[in-house]
């Protein structure tokens, strides 16, 4: 799998995916691994899925890029949030993401503390929505952000606008929330004669088509699709791996995709 600032292109998202079940994170997240996966996202929001992801690591904690997240409205609570990250992904954080821009101004002082105390790696924010995508512009302009996390898919393209010049002109890493549009996106599927275009660049399923469509942006470092099916994760990871797309490519796959 090719490799960009982050690691692996082809992470895993955990939203609306294994929870608190501990067993079945256990064959997403080997799944995943053992495709060659590292950057696994999470979030206080998603459930149990945090401590489910921290009882599964015993063992591959190295293997890991924890990238999860502080949802929190206080200080306060968010320092609570982190301290159980901690002590489940055994005292570091690689990628602590301020989610959705909750109290971002706020968090953002003492996460830069545990950054230099080296607790944190990266800090990073995110957010789902074009509505809020000025106010995330005006976060990754303060320039104390490592990275950024948005969505990006066919359908869901306003990141190309501003945020996306603007984290290359920041140099900050980008991570793809939503490639399949939160499953939107597949619940039509293009026939194999429609795929057949696409098979000379590795292409055999149609969530392949839309990951290698956001990866051939070279702007993504990585996309994290989410998915409670250990099948699904390792097909997702082969398609991290070049030729990429050029622009007729992706036209192709735009033009499936509406």
């Amino acid at each position: 799998m090719e490799e960009r600032r982050l690691g692996p292109v082809i992470g895993l998202g955990t939203w609306r995916t294994f929870g608190g079940n501990a067993s079945l994170a256990g064959e997403v997240v080997a799944a995943a691994l053992d495709s060659g996966a590292r950057l696994i996202d999470s979030s206080p929001m998603y459930g149990g899925a945090e401590r489910s992801l921290g009882r599964v690591l015993d063992g591959r904690r190295r293997d890991v890029s924890v990238a999860t997240k502080i949802w929190a409205g206080s200080v306060e609570e968010g320092r609570g949030q982190f301290d159980a990250q901690l002590r489940w992904f055994g005292g570091k954080v690689e990628i602590e993401q301020v989610h959705n821009l909750v109290a971002w101004r706020e968090h953002v002082e003492w996460l830069d503390e545990e950054r230099a105390e080296g607790t944190v790696g990266r800090l990073g924010v995110t957010h789902y929505s074009a509505g809020a995508f000025a106010e995330l512009a005006e976060a990754m302009r303060t320039r104390r952000f490592d990275c950024v996390q948005l969505p990006y898919n066919p359908k869901e393209r306003e990141c190309e606008g501003v945020l996306l010049p603007l984290a290359q002109e920041l140099g900050l890493p980008v991570i793809v929330m939503r490639p399949f549009g939160e499953g939107s996106l597949l619940r039509r599927t293009p026939s194999p004669s429609e795929l057949e275009p696409l098979r000379e660049f590795g292409v055999e399923t149609w969530p392949q088509a839309l990951l290698k469509w956001v990866l051939s942006d070279e702007r993504i470092d990585v996309a994290i699709p989410a998915t409670r099916d250990p099948a699904h994760a390792r097909a997702n990871a082969a398609a991290g791996s070049p030729p990429w797309f050029g622009p007729q490519d992706r036209a192709l796959v735009e033009r499936m995709a509406a």
